[in-house]
């Protein structure tokens, strides 16, 4: 830790550390405003991952996370309004369409982007982020995937020579110093 060069850099800190404690919890809790793509979202992950016997995307909040991740431009996303897009494509009567034309409707809109239409292309990002959120999720990755804790066997005595490397994923021979 760098040393305060004076008590008025010190004195600065404390007071910018005293309302950042003041200012933190209220910040913890303000949601943003939900966003009007929200439901479409929902829906369309729950129709690329439906239930099985695990929840299906749209359940386990993979819809917030596609608006989030399309904020904040993952997989390509930025500049350009993919939830907009995503409800035009669908049309605004989507949402309360029987369940087979919802579901037709985006299996039509699938087989168009994979077969090289430009027009349906940014279907693939969004379906990018339906698979990375829902897999990434706690029980897209604990429950529909195989999940251990600590893959491999513990082995406590392992004989070391003073040749061999430590592995990158274990920091605890990093001396930061």
């Amino acid at each position: 830790m760098p040393k305060m060069k004076s008590t008025m850099e010190r004195r600065e800190f404390l007071a910018g550390m005293a309302l950042l404690m003041a200012v933190a919890p209220m910040a913890a809790h303000a949601k943003p405003a939900p966003s009007p793509y929200q439901p479409l979202l929902r829906e369309v992950a729950q129709l690329v991952i439906p239930r099985s016997a695990t929840p299906g995307a749209g359940e386990v909040g993979v819809g917030a996370f596609v608006l989030l991740a399309l904020d904040h431009g993952l997989e390509g996303t930025r500049g350009f309004d993919h939830a907009a897009w995503l409800k035009t494509a669908l049309g605004t009567g989507f949402l309360t369409q029987p369940l087979a034309r919802r579901r037709s409707a985006l299996a039509a809109l699938d087989a168009r982007a994979f077969a090289g239409d430009a027009a349906a292309k940014p279907w693939l990002a969004i379906k990018r982020l339906i698979l990375l959120g829902y897999y990434t999720s706690e029980t897209g990755g604990s429950k529909e995937l195989q999940y251990v804790h600590v893959p491999g066997r513990y082995d406590p005595d392992l004989p070391l020579k003073p040749t061999d490397r430590a592995f990158s994923s274990d920091w605890t021979a990093v001396d930061f110093g």
